[in-house]
């Protein structure tokens, strides 16, 4: 026995705690009690060597008169008494980390045995409600009727949809497809944060699932019901209720078989309806808007923008891939990808496509791959020169390309539209954005003129010539794919916002090597008198 399990052991049997054994995971299992409200209260302790997790404490012995739901007690009587990532503990401290643990524990069983953290039950809600798993792929969060898919025959999972090709395309993703169920699913909407009642539960009963949110929305109580009779006339064999709280979805699955049988002999009561199983339904929800939200927070995402990239190179493919994270291509809005070359050998050590695409168009390599993992957004490709693309109504063009020329070119021809140019200045020196928003604001050609004349230029500095390559492969400029990745942040912050009205400042640079300092500073570019592009 190592002196350090010697240590832990000492310190837990002074706290009135036996080492057992270790547990089938390899943890180290002790037995004990915990002191609340000047009681004892049998436990088992769980201790990973080394400490990188917190110990698990699982209560064998509470009082008869503990209510069925507790807050921060799960139904095998596991205590959560941290939440994981709210404290670091010391590894090089393992005895005195789980005492502490242990006393923070005794305090959360002691507000528990007082019935304290009611309010917390909303927080810890899906840890007692359990049951089938739903997937719901719901984009525009509309209530009412909506499809039901079944996975599976034994122990199903659900999946609810207001698009059938979209959801199928997402099941591909996973591999897996779906059944049409017999059963109607309907969307109720609830003020009310769900909570669990304490002593019956989950509801098993659709009289118990109704008297339960009659206590918290009674409005939401008669929906239900009226969902519930509703599939009844239509003598379905069940009904899949999905309550969209102000927190959450959860659902319950209510078996009709019996009610429908009853029903067609003779009128059907409201004790013989009520007696209809429920099943708990945990919700997981796929569509794109939650998603993008998740990944957006607090802010605007890009769904129903139509955005254009030009240019799918090492930071066009990245930058693509960060906007249909943000929501580019889903809620009616689409992402249209531009680039007639093709993806060489030497184009993979930096760029978001791999080894499989080689000798493929990029646009259409990068459209198959960013629809495999985003299937439930519009994504299109033009393999041809963005002369030919033909490119109108759209909300925001982004040049990807980094080349001067063609970044004039374009400033001319979307004079009406939002524009974002993009581009890695030198070997990976910074990364730089600039943004006109309106035709009011400064192009990028303004930008050049500006740089020509020695303003407004990323160093004080030349910045440094460096090329690489020879023969059939071209000449190219060497610089690491994470200057690419950073550039591609960077156009993905400056669109988001200006997806959410902020549109300064319009120019951006990221300074990304340690040898330099840099000249400008963020800043917004005013419009240049007798810019040939803009007219000012």
């Amino acid at each position: 026995m190592t002196k350090h399990l010697v240590d832990l052991n000492d310190a837990l049997e002074q706290h009135g705690f036996k080492y057992l054994a270790r547990a089938p995971d390899g943890w180290l299992r002790y037995r004990g009690a915990l002191r609340a409200n000047s009681a004892l209260y049998a436990c088992e302790l769980d201790i990973q060597p080394g400490l990188l997790e917190l110990p698990r404490v699982r209560m064998t012995s509470l009082p008869p008169q503990l209510p069925r739901v507790v807050p921060h007690l799960g139904q095998d009587g596991q205590l959560c008494y941290l939440a994981r990532g709210t404290v670091a503990l010391d590894v090089f401290d393992v005895p005195g980390q789980v005492l502490a643990c242990l006393a923070e524990a005794e305090k959360v069983l002691s507000s528990l045995l007082r019935g304290e953290k009611l309010e917390d039950l909303e927080e810890e809600f899906y840890a007692y409600w359990g049951g089938w798993h739903c997937l719901e792929d719901v984009q525009e969060r509309k209530l009412g009727r909506h499809a039901c898919l079944v996975l599976g025959k034994t122990s199903p999972m659900l999946v609810v949809t207001d698009d059938r090709d979209r959801t199928s395309r997402k099941l591909a993703a996973l591999q897996t497809s779906a059944e049409e169920s017999s059963w109607p699913a309907f969307r109720i909407r609830t003020k009310a944060s769900p909570r669990p009642d304490r002593q019956q539960w989950p509801p098993k009963r659709l009289g118990q699932l109704l008297s339960w949110q009659s206590r918290l929305d009674p409005r939401c109580r008669k929906k239900i019901e009226q969902r519930v009779r509703e599939a009844v006339s239509e003598k379905a064999r069940g009904v899949l209720l999905l309550i969209e709280s102000p927190k959450y979805t959860y659902g319950a699955a209510v078996d009709l078989e019996k009610a429908v049988a009853t029903g067609q002999k003779r009128r059907l009561m409201n004790a013989e309806l009520h007696e209809a199983e429920v099943t708990p339904v945990s919700v997981v929800r796929i569509d794109d808007r939650y998603m993008a939200e998740r990944n957006t927070p607090g802010r605007t995402t890009l769904s129903g923008k139509r955005i254009v990239v030009v240019g799918c190179g090492t930071i066009g493919g990245y930058l693509a891939d960060l906007l249909v994270k943000a929501g580019a291509g889903t809620g009616g809005g689409w992402m249209e990808l531009v680039d007639f070359d093709s993806l060489w050998p030497s184009n993979v050590g930096r760029h978001r496509l791999g080894f499989e695409y080689v000798f493929k168009n990029k646009a259409v390599a990068l459209q198959s791959e960013l629809s495999r993992h985003a299937p439930g957004a519009d994504i299109r490709a033009k393999p041809v020169n963005v002369s030919e693309a033909g490119l109108f109504e759209y909300d925001l063009l982004i040049d990807a390309t980094g080349e001067e020329s063609l970044g004039c070119w374009l400033s001319q021809r979307t004079q009406d539209a939002a524009m974002l140019s993009v581009w890695v200045e030198g070997p990976g020196i910074a990364a730089r954005a600039l943004l006109r928003h309106s035709a009011e604001s400064a192009c990028y050609r303004c930008l050049v003129d500006a740089n020509r004349r020695g303003e407004l230029l990323v160093l004080n500095q030349p910045t440094p010539v460096v090329l690489a390559g020879q023969g059939c492969e071209g000449l190219y400029v060497p610089f690491p794919a994470t200057a690419s990745v950073q550039a591609a942040s960077l156009a993905t912050e400056l669109t988001l916002d200006w997806a959410n009205g902020r549109q300064s400042p319009g120019l951006r640079t990221r300074l990304l090597h340690p040898d330099y300092e840099l000249a400008t500073h963020d800043c917004d570019l005013l419009p240049r008198v007798g810019c040939v592009v803009c007219g000012q």
